[in-house]
């Protein structure tokens, strides 16, 4: 017999005894419980502030929990309203004026953060469109939160993903 052949008759036999199935065997014991699970929901919080010249056009914000070193930090500014649903924008968010450009943006430690306007502009330039009653939403990030390519500019994919519901935000007061 050619040995091309017996290759052929030995390969088909392989598959096909690798396609076959025994009976399902008895079911065993139920075994112990587990660890609790890890809870990956984010902490959220909202802060308003009125950037003046007096606050230095930041304000600072204790979380109401320390966080972890390895939780990340997400802000969003309510930028505006369109067809009665909110416009969120994650931070640092840019905008362009002919006097310069300003800058929305934050830091954080694992105790506080602040949200300061930052960039080349003369500050009390600005109208109060862009200084007083500014929203942002805050959205800590556990540190064993799944990585990967996420798009958290996003804010309402993003949410969903966290599962975070608007009445999850959390009304925080300046520290200042």
């Amino acid at each position: 017999m050619n040995r091309t052949v017996k290759y052929l008759f030995f390969f088909i036999g392989l598959i096909t005894f690798q396609a076959c199935e025994g009976p399902i065997g008895p079911e065993g014991p139920m075994g112990p419980e587990g660890e609790p699970g890890i809870n990956i929901l984010g902490t959220t919080y909202e802060v308003e502030i009125d950037f003046t010249e007096s606050n230095d056009y930041a304000d600072l914000f204790e979380f109401p929990e320390d966080l972890i070193e390895s939780d990340a930090v997400l802000v969003y500014r309510l930028s505006g309203i369109d067809n009665g649903r909110d416009v969120w924008r994650i931070l640092p968010q840019n905008y362009f004026f002919e006097e310069g450009v300003l800058i929305f943006n934050f830091d954080y430690t694992i105790s506080d953060f602040s949200i300061f306007l930052d960039g080349p502009l003369n500050y009390s330039l600005l109208g109060p469109e862009w200084t007083d009653g500014q929203i942002f939403r805050v959205v800590v990030l556990p540190s064993d939160f799944p990585s990967g390519r996420i798009d958290y500019s996003d804010y309402e994919n993003t949410m969903k993903m966290l599962n975070i519901e608007e009445s999850d935000f959390i009304r925080i007061d300046s520290k200042n």
